[in-house]
């Protein structure tokens, strides 16, 4: 059988050794069809010790999560979240939404990171004015002048990655659990705004919310 691999600071420790200052950042919520995108942001200045038991989010129960979130806050040097609502997303396309929901979490950081490790294959830091949605950008997208590095399943490569989607899916999923409660028969609790057989169900019957994206090809009402 395969090995699975695991997180570790081998692509970060370079970097803070030569004084740099690196934050880890990823999303979730890009495929919902409820609720926000949200990503994550956790910024290191010293190695140090990541907390025991760090793994890509998709692999970890959630209460193994929600154990971590304490840890990642005691092992980083500054931890912070930005959110793109359902509305944005229908306004400005879910790039936009992306690249404006990481601004924010870059902002919200008690320090000012050198150098960004992004999941996925391509920066999502990057300008929106760079990228021909032809639409007015929202205001002051300083994260889009980051240095970035990408990193193809980092989560599964880089701690301060795997710990940014962590701190990211544990808020988002908290969120659509409390909205569960004023509408539970999207079974948000469950789903957390994807698309499972009884949310799509629901769609049928209800139509969306106030939290769907509703520029998205949802199920029409029946």
């Amino acid at each position: 059988m395969p090995v699975t691999q695991r997180p570790s600071m081998e692509l970060e420790v370079p970097y803070l050794e030569r004084g740099e200052i690196v934050v880890g950042i990823d999303e979730v919520g890009r495929g919902a069809l409820a609720g926000p995108i949200t990503v994550g942001a956790v910024a290191v200045i010293l190695p140090g010790t990541p907390p025991p038991g760090l793994d890509d989010s998709k692999r970890l129960r959630a209460s193994v999560r929600e154990r971590l979130v304490g840890p990642i806050y005691q092992w980083a040097a500054a931890v912070s979240t930005g959110s793109a609502t359902a509305a944005e997303i229908d306004a400005w396309g879910l790039r936009l939404a992306l690249a404006v929901a990481a601004t924010r979490a870059i902002d919200a950081l008690s320090v000012r990171p050198t150098v960004a490790i992004v999941d996925g294959s391509y920066n999502l830091l990057r300008s929106p004015t760079d990228v021909g949605f032809g639409v007015t950008a929202p205001p002051t997208l300083t994260a889009a002048s980051l240095r970035c590095v990408t990193v193809v399943k980092g989560d599964q490569r880089c701690c301060t990655v795997a710990a940014a989607a962590i701190v990211a899916k544990v808020e988002r999923d908290a969120l659509m659990t409390q909205l569960h409660g004023e509408l539970p028969q999207y079974e948000w609790s469950g789903n957390k705004g994807y698309g499972s057989p009884g949310h799509l169900a629901a769609l049928r019957a209800h139509g969306p919310s106030s939290w769907h994206r509703v520029s998205w090809s949802l199920p029409a009402k029946v």
